[in-house]
Parts: structure tokens; C-alpha cells; sequence
């Protein structure tokens, strides 16, 4: 059974003529890791907005069709108790780290203190996921004072601090260095390893192709693919629309124009060399 459904949704911002998303119809189930591609400004912000209640209780516009997230309507949803089941993790990390408090530590648990969960419970979480996402080291530091990457991680610490089971994360390293990247995709490797529900927004489409189950590829607001990885990422139409593809997968196009063919097309480098391999037997 599907745990979010999206059904034909069309939404507009207020007081934008075109539409940001156009007749979206899509079935997302528990427990499985969802990467979002696409062009710029072509929708993939606004899909998280939706899975998350931001579209349409906070921004307003006009909503149309079905979208329903454990068979509640999107449009009468408590958005309050919503934020208890979906995590949202924005782009940038210095919107999500909230600037009033003077430890790290305090920062992980003001979601934590919100809920009114007891003192002994609190300190014990936070410990548990400061060493989950590795920040044991910054605990007592200023978090206003941290790097982007390390603010990034706090972002996600806070957020998995709430106990929610499904995750949406919007390009969480557009702005860190390969090794921030890394430590971000750990952390996310780790949720989907423990059965969270995850949704991706993310250029690094390699990266993607390791983890995500299913991939959703948007363009000026349509959903014009979706479904298992391997399927979506080998198909090459999808570059003259704006979506990256795997280099493993333009290696193998490239391959073929020299007459050398593999079993199918590797979407990752796991696979690439593995086919490689068996080719040179």
C-alpha cells in the first residue's frame, strides 16, 4: 500500500501565471529510498514542499487533484502532527539551524524539548545520534560557528532526533566539499539501512544510482519518468530534457559507438567494472 499518493496534482504558486507542477501522479511506499533529478527550476523543490504540507498550508496557491499521505488529504492535514512523521531537510544549513541556542547540543534537542519529552530521554537520543551522524567532537561548540558541512550534519541530527520514518532532503550537498558529500550520503545510507522512507533531491546523480530504489526525473514541473533506478538511469532520451545520467551510463554509450557492447547498461561503477571484467575474458 502506498504511503503517500499523488494523484494527477497540479499546483501554482500565488501570483504565478504556469503551473510548478503539472498533473504529478505518483506512488511512493515505506521503507524505500526515492532520488529526485531534474533541470533546474524544474519542479523538484516544489514536490518537496507538497510531501512535506509546505505546499499547501504554508506557501497557499491553488492545488489541484490528489494527494493524500497515509490516506489523509493533503489539504485538511494537521500539518503540526505531519512534521512528527516527515523530516524535512533543506538545501541550505543555515536556514534549518534555528540561531538561538549556544551548543550543538542544544540545537539536537529543541525538537526534542518542543514534544516535552523528558529530560533523561532527551540527553540519551541526542548522544545516540550525535554519534550515529559522527559530531560527538562539536556537541559543546557554537553551532552558528560551525562550517557548512558541519552545520549540514547538525541539520540532520535535529531532525532524526524527532524519530520520524520518512525523510525529505532537498540537494543536502549542493554547497560541500567531496568529503562533506560523503559523510552526508553515509548518514543517509544509514536511515535507509534502518527502513526509513526517503525521498532525494540531488545532482549527484551517481551517487544516487548506488542507493535510491526508484528515481523520479522532473522537467518544467512534469514528472517524465519514474520507477526502479536501473531502468530510469539507462535511458539516454532523458538528457536532451535536462536530467544527468550516471558517467558509467555515457561510458557504455560511448563503448557501443566503438562496436564494444556489455551484457546492459551499468548505472554504477560497481557494475561497470564488473561487466568490464567479464568482457576482457
Amino acid at each position: 500500500m502506498a504511503f503517500i499518493e499523488l494523484n494527477d496534482v497540479t499546483y501554482t504558486y500565488p501570483l504565478m501565471k504556469e503551473a510548478a507542477l503539472k498533473n504529478i501522479s505518483y506512488k511512493f511506499e515505506k521503507g524505500k529510498f526515492y532520488g529526485v533529478i531534474g533541470e533546474n527550476a524544474g519542479g523538484k523543490t516544489t514536490l518537496c514542499n507538497l510531501l512535506r504540507g509546505l505546499v499547501p498550508h504554508f506557501y497557499k496557491g491553488k492545488l489541484k487533484g490528489s494527494a493524500t499521505i497515509n490516506g489523509e488529504d493533503i489539504k485538511t492535514i494537521d500539518v503540526d502532527k505531519l512534521s512528527t512523521q516527515i523530516g524535512y531537510i533543506f538545501q541550505n544549513p543555515f536556514t534549518q539551524i534555528s540561531g538561538v541556542k549556544k551548543s550543538v547540543f542544544e540545537e539536537i534537542a529543541i525538537g526534542l524539548e518542543n514534544l516535552g519529552v523528558e529530560k533523561g530521554e532527551i540527553i540519551e537520543r541526542v548522544l545516540k545520534i550525535a554519534k550515529l551522524v559522527n559530531i560527538e567532537s562539536l556537541l559543546q561548540k557554537n553551532p552558528n560557528e560551525l562550517s557548512g558541512g558541519q552545520r549540514q550534519r547538525v541539520a540532520f541530527a535535529s531532525v532524526i532526533a524527532m524519530d520520524t520514518d520518512t525523510f525529505v532532503i532537498d540537494e543536502p550537498t549542493s554547497q560541500l566539499d567531496p568529503d562533506g558529500t560523503e559523510a552526508i550520503f553515509e548518514i543517509i545510507h544509514t536511515l535507509k539501512e534502518q527502513g526509513k522512507t526517503i525521498v532525494l533531491v540531488e545532482h549527484k546523480v551517481d551517487l544516487l544510482a548506488e542507493y535510491a530504489d526508484e528515481m523520479l526525473v522532473m522537467n518544467k514541473g512534469n514528472l517524465i519518468a519514474g520507477g526502479p533506478t536501473k531502468e530510469v538511469l539507462s535511458d539516454l532520451s532523458l538528457l536532451e530534457k535536462g536530467a544527468m545520467l550516471p558517467h558509467t551510463v555515457l561510458f557504455n554509450h560511448e563503448l557501443k559507438l566503438k562496436g564494444v557492447e556489455l551484457e546492459h547498461v551499468p548505472v554504477t561503477k560497481e557494475d561497470c567494472i564488473s561487466q568490464l571484467k567479464l568482457r576482457m575474458k
